[in-house]
């Protein structure tokens, strides 16, 4: 996936920032990573509770319409995609880390 994909995707997201930091930019946060990390999980599993309710009122008649319960879940599947790819990446570079030799 290109930079112009991630960057599209998490600014449709709510909760994550609109525009990925340059690589030569030294970040301002004071935010650690875990935190970071634990509260865009947190972002992702509310966004998967509010699909699985778009869905639950899909299928009993309560006013969802059918594009809004597909959006619901797509937003959901990307923002799981994207959690994961970071934790994947996260977890490479770990043991890459402790794979060296000092």
């Amino acid at each position: 996936m290109s930079g112009s994909a991630l960057t599209s995707i998490a600014s449709s997201l709510n909760g994550f920032p609109a525009g990925l930091p340059s690589a030569n930019k030294v970040s301002d946060t004071s935010e650690p990573f875990g935190k970071l990390f634990s509260d865009a999980v947190g972002d992702v599993s509310t966004l998967e509770s509010q699909a699985r309710n778009a869905v639950d009122g899909l299928m009993t008649g309560t006013g969802v319409d059918v594009h809004q319960a597909v959006i619901a879940t797509q937003k959901a599947e990307m923002a799981f995609e994207l959690a994961l790819s970071v934790r994947n990446k996260a977890m490479q570079a770990y043991q890459s880390v402790m794979g060296m030799q000092f």
